[in-house]
């Protein structure tokens, strides 16, 4: 195969091509390494390439194709042997330098592997890089001042999205078929809709944090970036696995088959179409944004689901316990004091919101998001599902989100600009981004760009099959796989 049609194959289809012997995992490298020089740079997607750990499992994964070939054994292989899969830099990898987007911390070199990376390993993925995020991974935008700007490749003056945006960018640009990400607030999803990507943020309790990391509030987990339904689905049933003392479980984790889910069309549900934004009351919503969530509702009643309006579940002001949470967050961050004022703007101001934050009150905040996970499941009893744009807004223009001189304006931008995704992370409730939708926006220049919109499915605590199985349909419905980014010849 030509190297653009290698980069071309979503990552169920890269591991067939390998398997086929039609490819080898070095051909792929060499594809993939020359793809980050050369569209990965302009995107910002990554902080640093590791060409000689990808050399070495590249090489591992073609002998192993080679002999499994021979002995006629290829179906016991690792499901995506040989192909390729970045890590975000907020995730450690062992021997490979981290910095978490931020001058305050020096970059050091990873002493293990973090459990989703050990899963992604056993699975076979090529680790050909760490991706660009913002410092800490705090904004939904990424523009670390260690890094590279992360851009949509739609339209390079504009944001990936944060904080997996370098992951985003990455897998837009058609320099890898797949990117771990980790959603605390919408940081997958965020990116996947500035990207025209899919974004799954899964059930609290499915992907665990473990051996190394620890759940603490419950808000983040991670998952993966990909151009189709079926790659999310199938890298589920890869990060899936319960770790031994996990503070949170959900049903059918370890053992679920998510990919076969996206095989079967589900059974008639319920649809709660949301338009209305939730924690940031009166934000403006663009019409391209909310078009695509009412064009979604139609294409689910049109496969025979029912589709009702739902009203946000709680107030705009019930959402400070999040806030709250989000600076103690920050504030946890292992920052040495002498290092504190190489931190961003934002960052600084959310660690001193965290510094004022008592325990009584972190404890309130804590039983706050208790108390609204029960609002929220008692107020969209009547729906399966809940629909609503993914974002407010379409990409942002790069620099337009980051305000270094009023923190707190900065704050409050970003929740404007997501007024729908930190609903599902409150409440460990699945949610997942698909680009269904369009918008037509102009540039510096006053060029007219197409730049894609996202629409957002969420579900109750443990109906991730069920997400994927309408997301699937809805790609069935409106396929979204001929469309390219400006970027891309």
């Amino acid at each position: 195969m030509s190297v653009s049609e290698l980069l071309e194959l979503d990552a169920t289809d890269l591991a067939q091509v390998l398997r086929a012997g039609d490819a080898s995992p070095s051909d792929v490298l060499d594809a993939t390494l020359d793809a980050a020089a050369h569209v990965g740079e302009p995107v910002g997607a990554f902080t640093v390439l590791t060409p000689d750990l990808a050399r070495t499992q590249a090489l591992a994964a073609g002998s192993a194709l080679v002999a499994a070939r021979r002995a006629g054994t290829v179906g016991t292989l690792p499901p995506f042997l040989g192909v390729p899969c970045p890590v975000k830099d907020l995730t450690m990898v062992a021997g490979v330098a981290m910095r978490a987007g931020s001058a305050a911390i020096e970059p050091f070199l990873a002493p293990h592997d973090d459990g989703v990376v050990t899963l992604l390993r056993r699975a076979g993925t090529v680790m050909v890089g760490k991706t660009t995020t913002p410092e800490l991974g705090l904004p939904c935008y990424t523009e670390p001042d260690v890094g590279p700007t992360a851009r949509t490749p739609w339209d390079l003056a504009r944001s990936a999205g944060g904080s997996s945006g370098g992951a985003a960018a990455a897998v837009a640009a058609r320099v890898v078929p797949v990117a771990h990400g980790s959603d605390g607030g919408g940081s997958l999803r965020i990116p996947a809709s500035a990207c025209g990507l899919v974004g799954l943020k899964p059930s609290r309790g499915l992907v665990s944090p473990g051996p190394y990391g620890v759940d603490g509030a419950g808000l983040a987990t991670h998952g993966v970036l990909t151009r189709s339904v079926r790659d999310t689905a199938a890298f589920l049933d890869v990060l899936a696995r319960p770790q031994p003392g996990d503070t949170f479980t959900a049903p059918g984790a370890g053992s679920a088959s998510y990919l076969a889910a996206t095989a079967t069309p589900p059974a008639r549900v319920r649809v709660g179409l949301l338009l209305e934004p939730v924690i940031s009351a009166g934000a403006p919503v663009h019409p391209a944004c909310a078009d695509a969530a009412r064009a979604a509702a139609a294409l689910l009643a049109e496969a025979g689901h029912d589709v009702v309006e739902v009203a946000p579940p709680f107030g705009a002001e019930r959402w400070d316990a999040f806030a709250a949470l989000w600076s103690v967050g920050a504030l946890q961050a292992p920052v040495p004091p002498d290092r504190e004022h190489l931190l961003v703007p934002l960052t600084r101001w959310l660690r001193e919101q965290g510094r004022a934050v008592t325990g009584l009150e972190h404890a309130t905040a804590l039983a706050g998001v208790q108390q609204l996970t029960r609002e929220v499941a008692a107020a969209w009893a009547g729906v399966d599902v809940v629909l609503s744009p993914t974002l407010a807004q379409p990409p942002a223009l790069v620099g337009s989100q980051r305000l270094d001189d009023d923190p707190a304006a900065d704050f409050a931008a970003q929740t404007a600009f997501t007024p729908w995704t930190s609903v599902w992370n409150l409440t460990g409730r699945p949610a997942v981004s698909l680009p269904l939708g369009e918008a037509e926006v102009a540039d510096p220049g006053h060029a007219r760009r197409t730049v894609p919109v996202g629409i957002m499915l969420g579900g109750d605590h443990g109906d991730d099959a069920l997400l994927l199985a309408l997301a699937a349909q809805l790609e069935q419905a409106a396929p979204w796989s001929g469309r390219r980014p400006v970027l891309l010849p």
